[in-house]
């Protein structure tokens, strides 16, 4: 006989990134994954190198000197954050910790597919609150709470609608739960935000023993190859947490690059920045082109397509024979979008250009 897995990781659909490769020998322009086209601060980098030195020794398992940059940069409690392989294994980590088989995990309909994954890999139910103008809905979520609930994961702002609810939605959702469940607010795109009524949900934490926040390294950092995130959380949950990570969990060459990435304020402003002129440019091509990109504060745009011979499967063929790649997210329930990423101003434009042809 065979080996058999645990029942219902058959089940799992495995995570699809975005697509890095198109048609052999064309010139690619990768706008699939929202990675910043920026790259890393170049004191991040200088922090990789000199790491290297050192490789033959074990890392800081405390990662201490990244918890304290973010500490200091963020003003928050260095001893309640914890660093992960990316924020995905701090989801998985706090799904391990907190949910059993049986138990079910709350997620809003468009939320990021790594929930669902680690929900289903501990043989919980995975439940799916309808979202309103493609945006989290609080009123739907609290409905779909039961006593079985453990965790509900809402991704602020989410991916890959680029939606957000506001600072008084997150604290009305909070007060709508009860005080058993975990509220872990995801915010991979945080650092993106210009909205004066957005919040990263940290002073929920604060405030609570049952909220945490998640953050990474991979979006406006430019870190997503080293897989380095982080989660700030009441100090219960982080004493939990901590038992259950491995004890070298991140990368000696991770926690140095991240620490120097998170001091380099000036980088980080100057991307975001960046950012916000080309998204607002690509929002409003987009809309002048006759399709239809959906309000974001991320760094990419959620764009509803046509049906018939403009549809988004055609369009995605279309880019993808001329090196043009973008995020396909029928398998978020979108069949009709595509999800494009910020570029460099002449991979903004080459989308553009290459729309128009398209929908000639």
């Amino acid at each position: 006989m065979k080996p058999t897995p645990n029942s219902g990781i058959s089940d799992i659909a495995p995570y699809v990134g975005g697509k890095s490769t198109a048609k052999p020998g064309v010139k690619v322009i990768k706008l699939s994954s929202n990675e910043t086209p920026l790259g890393a601060s170049p004191e991040a980098i200088a922090a990789y190198l000199e790491a290297a030195k050192t490789l033959h020794r074990y890392p800081d398992g405390s990662a201490q000197k990244l918890r304290e940059a973010i500490g200091e940069v963020y003003n928050l409690p260095a001893e309640q954050i914890i660093c992960g392989a990316g924020s995905d294994e701090l989801i998985g980590l706090l799904v391990h910790a907190y949910v059993s088989a049986g138990d079910e995990v709350l997620i809003s309909q468009h939320g990021f597919l790594m929930y669902k994954i680690y929900a289903q890999s501990v043989g919980a139910k995975v439940v799916s609150a309808p979202e309103k103008d493609m945006k989290t809905d609080v009123d739907a979520l609290l409905a779909h709470v039961t006593s079985k609930t453990k965790i509900v994961f809402v991704a602020n702002p989410n991916n890959p609608t680029g939606s957000y609810i506001s600072a008084s939605e997150m604290k009305r959702l909070r007060a709508g739960l009860p005080e058993n469940i975990i509220l872990a607010i995801d915010g991979a795109y945080t650092e993106y935000s210009t909205k004066e009524d957005y919040t990263d949900g940290s002073e929920l934490v604060a405030g609570s023993e049952n909220t945490v926040i998640l953050r990474t390294f991979s979006k406006i950092y430019g870190l997503p190859s080293i897989r380095i995130g982080w989660m700030y959380a009441p100090a219960p949950i982080c004493d939990v947490i901590n038992r259950i990570r491995g004890p070298f969990n991140v990368s000696t060459p991770a926690i140095m690059a991240a620490a120097a990435a998170v001091r380099d304020t000036e980088f980080t402003k100057n991307a975001k920045e960046f950012n916000n002129k080309w998204l607002a440019w690509m929002d409003t091509e987009l809309k002048k082109l006759g399709l239809k990109p959906y309000p974001s504060i991320g760094n990419f745009l959620l764009v509803q397509f046509p049906s018939g011979k403009h549809s988004s499967s055609n369009a995605n063929a279309y880019l993808m024979e001329r090196g043009l790649i973008v995020r396909e997210v029928a398998n978020y329930g979108l069949p009709d979008c595509l999800r494009i990423t910020i570029g460099l101003e002449e991979d903004n434009r080459a989308m553009i250009s290459t729309l128009k042809e398209f929908l000639q």
